[in-house]
């Protein structure tokens, strides 16, 4: 769960320093990959279900 959260921050581009600190300590890189990867294809698919509601 913190993986995910980590990812979504670095979508956002919002982070304190402690937080990201605290991060690196904690959280794997390969965590991390995959996360972002995951968020990555939710937010596509979140993207493809927005344009065919439009486009329908």
């Amino acid at each position: 769960m913190r993986s995910i959260r980590t990812a979504a921050w670095a979508f956002l581009g919002l982070r304190k320093r402690a937080g990201h600190d605290d991060d690196l300590a904690h959280i794997r890189p390969v965590h991390v990959i995959c996360a972002g990867l995951l968020l990555g294809l939710v937010f596509v698919l979140l993207l493809m279900l927005a344009v065919h509601l439009v486009t329908a």
